[in-house]
C-alpha cells in the first residue's frame, strides 16, 4: 500500500484565499442541504446554518492556510449521526465537484486529498464506536 501525500499548497497561492474558502463551503453546503441522500441528515442536525458554515470555513482555513481559527472536535458530533458509507461517498462527490469548480487544479486537489482523509477518519471512527471494523476507502 502506498501512502498518498497531500499536494503542497502555499498560502501565497493566488487561488487560495479566505473568500474562496468561504465560497467553497457555502456552495458545498447549499448542494448538500438539497441532496436527497445527505440533505435530510444535515438538515435534521444543523439548526443555525450561518454559524455552521462559518465554523466549517474556519475549519478549512485552519487546514489549508494554517490560521488556527478552528479549535473544535469535528469527530464528536458525527459519532451520533446515522452515517453509512454511502453518505461519505456522496459527501465526497459533492465536495470534490465543488472544489474543482471553485479552485484551479492544484488547490482543488489539495482540498480533495484532505477531504478524503477526513472522510476515512470519520468513517472508521464511527465504525469503531459501533463495534465494527472499517478500512480507509477514499485516501488510499
Amino acid at each position: 500500500m502506498t501512502e498518498q501525500t497531500a499536494p503542497a499548497i502555499h498560502t501565497f497561492h493566488p487561488d487560495l484565499t479566505e473568500e474562496k474558502i468561504a465560497q467553497l463551503v457555502a456552495t458545498f453546503y447549499g448542494r448538500a442541504r438539497t441532496d436527497d441522500l445527505i440533505g435530510p441528515i444535515f438538515n435534521a442536525q444543523v439548526k443555525d446554518w450561518d454559524h455552521h458554515i462559518a465554523q466549517i470555513s474556519d475549519f478549512w482555513s485552519s487546514m489549508v492556510l494554517r490560521t488556527g481559527r478552528y479549535n473544535g472536535r469535528p469527530m464528536r458530533p458525527h459519532l451520533m449521526l446515522p452515517l453509512r458509507p454511502e453518505h461519505f461517498d456522496r459527501w465526497l462527490l459533492l465536495f470534490e465537484k465543488t472544489a474543482r469548480e471553485i479552485f484551479d487544479d492544484e488547490v482543488a486537489e489539495a482540498f480533495i486529498v484532505r477531504a478524503r482523509r477526513i472522510a476515512d477518519s470519520f468513517e472508521m471512527g464511527i465504525a469503531t464506536t459501533r463495534g465494527e471494523i472499517a478500512r480507509p476507502r477514499h485516501s488510499v
